[in-house]
């Protein structure tokens, strides 16, 4: 039975840890990064390529791993992209043809003109954007929603089970990158009312970690509760979700709301306070120190404890 050959191409907070899980499972995984393949991985087994031209020949399977739309489609058909290297590789026999899986999150309407050109080579596309940030990459639990057809699905459906618990076919290339907008509105949406609620409990003189306690046993209950809502109580931040590139995924939202003329106003406002927190320099940080704005706004900061009683 042939061992699929994997290429991986974008090894930064997301990709690498999905990379080793790969590479533990027993995969040949030919990787390129323009930062350069991390030693852990090759020392794992994987194989370091030149260029992404270089992956495209050897793999079976191309994911890509990038922070926008724009490396996403530089990765793909620059002069040393994987476009190139799918010409390359092309042969007749219907089995020899390719997969370019996109995990990035990037734009529905670019993702389906990706997927046409390189239908065009004779290779099939599928957009399978994640969620469930660096923890769930480190521990395999990633939401996965697939935009490709039913057959290319069903192929690499194998692999991102390996990645992932929750893989979803949504329909067509560019529909899992719908899905992941809409996961955007609702996870920003809740930060932001996580961030609210927290800030006015602390504010109230109550101990927020009760209060998290407590909502966490009714319909308040989410993974943004639960994950985000105690890094807001612990002052951790260190990014799994950059807020930078939650900025970068509301404005897809909103560009295609618009394109959709549709009107989607509290994400626009969380688009905002986000805008806010790259002004004061945060944009390096979590998603979840959307809170640090918000406690701007208010004149108060989070403290775990009781600190005053309400007037």
């Amino acid at each position: 039975m042939h061992v699929q050959n994997i290429g991986f191409i974008g090894l930064g907070i997301m990709g690498k840890p999905m990379a080793s899980r790969l590479l533990q499972y027993g995969y040949p995984v030919f990787l390129y990064s323009r930062s350069g393949v991390p030693d852990e991985l090759i020392s794992s087994g994987g194989y370091a390529c030149c260029s992404a031209v270089e992956v495209a020949e050897k793999a079976d399977m191309v994911i890509l791993m990038l922070p926008n739309t724009v490396d996403v489609e530089e990765v793909l058909f620059a002069d040393n992209g994987v476009a190139v290297g799918l010409t390359a590789a092309r042969l007749p026999e219907l089995s020899n043809r390719k997969i370019v899986i996109d995990m990035s999150s990037i734009s529905p309407g670019e993702t389906r003109r990706f997927a046409s050109c390189i239908a065009e080579l004779g290779h099939d596309y599928a957009d399978a954007p994640v969620s469930g940030g660096q923890t769930g990459a480190q521990q395999g639990t990633l939401t996965i929603m697939v935009g490709a057809t039913l057959a290319v699905f069903e192929k690499i459906q194998p692999i991102l089970a390996r990645m992932g618990q929750h893989i979803t076919h949504i329909g067509q290339p560019g529909s899992g990158q719908i899905c992941k907008m809409a996961n955007q509105i609702v996870v920003a949406g809740t930060l932001a009312a996580v961030a609210e609620a927290l800030i006015f409990s602390s504010k109230a003189g109550t101990c927020v970690k009760n209060i998290r306690q407590a909502l966490m046993g009714g319909f308040a209950a989410s993974r943004i509760l639960d994950v985000h809502g105690e890094r807001m109580i612990n002052r951790n931040f260190q990014p799994g979700f950059r807020i930078d590139l939650q900025v970068k995924d509301l404005d897809i939202v909103l560009a295609c709301a618009a394109e959709l003329g549709i009107s989607l106003p509290n994400t626009a406002l969380t688009q905002s306070l986000y805008q806010a927190c790259i002004a004061q320099g945060d944009q390096l940080l979590d998603n979840s120190a959307i809170v640090r704005i918000l406690e701007k706004i208010s004149n108060h900061e989070i403290t775990p404890q009781t600190t005053h009683a309400i007037p």
